[in-house]
């Protein structure tokens, strides 16, 4: 990595790439969600995320000082250079898992983005400004419908009971510490992600109890997605559709 400051780059790319595989996977529901009304919300659930990307790995490619633009850095990077937690690049499976993990990253993203619009830096402020008012809409919508599919009938409740197991073990990877959170929480750009887990295990445990889900009790953890040490074998998949456009015509422009 040539930056001259590669903490926050590596900082930005973990903000960014985030809503980028997440924005990727929800879009892939454009034209087969379950009713007409849920295939226009998970289409512009994931305009709203590959917007926050842009300003993520905008600002990214500029720390980086490589010539590279956001959009290099979205459709031109191999999967061990992508930096999102591994829960987000797990397959949709079915509209329970799709919920259920937006719900996860939404109880994440809400008390993550309000402290970030403290952050010493300008920049990080102000897209966390904005990507807060589309998170807490998102996050009203996936809480509700975790409540109503786990709430309703045998089989819905059974279909979000199957997701929540498959993506539990996922889900502690939000909250993980390394070099470079602590670099940036010594320069106050962002807090330790460990300092949001309490009122994300709050948010969790009180939907999940309206909604008569029971999480797992194993402590066990997945993790690597987010230093870039490892990724499951759907990431490459998913990035070989998404890429697959910019690597066969490089350089290409509507």
């Amino acid at each position: 990595m040539t930056t001259s400051d590669p903490y926050l780059f590596e900082f930005l790319l973990r903000q960014g790439d985030n809503p980028l595989v997440l924005g990727h996977r929800t879009s892939e529901w454009c034209g087969h969600a379950p009713a007409l009304e849920e295939d226009i919300a998970l289409a512009n659930t994931a305009l709203d995320l590959i917007g926050q990307t842009q300003l993520w790995l905008g600002y990214a490619a500029e720390v980086e000082g490589q010539g590279r633009s956001n959009n290099d850095l979205a459709y031109l990077r191999d999967v061990y250079d992508f930096r999102n937690v591994l829960m987000l690049e797990v397959p949709n499976e079915d509209f329970a898992r799709t919920m259920l993990r937006q719900f996860l990253f939404d109880a994440f993203q809400v008390p993550w983005l309000t402290e970030l619009q403290s952050s010493s830096d300008q920049r990080v402020s102000d897209i966390a400004v904005k990507s807060l008012k589309e998170a807490l809409y998102h996050f009203e919508r996936s809480a509700d419908t975790v409540v109503a599919l786990g709430d309703g009938t045998e089989v819905s409740h059974e279909h979000m009971q199957t997701a929540l197991n498959y993506l539990w073990p996922y889900s502690g990877e939000l909250f993980g510490t390394d070099d470079t959170d602590k670099a940036i929480e010594e320069r106050g750009i962002a807090p330790l992600p460990s300092s949001v887990r309490e009122a994300w295990n709050v948010t969790v445990s009180t939907t999940l109890a309206a909604a008569t889900l029971t999480a797992p009790d194993d402590p066990f953890a997945h993790s690597g997605g987010r230093t870039g040490k490892r990724h499951t074998e759907h990431l490459g998949h998913m990035l070989a559709t998404m890429q697959i456009l910019q690597r066969s015509h490089p350089g290409a422009q509507w």
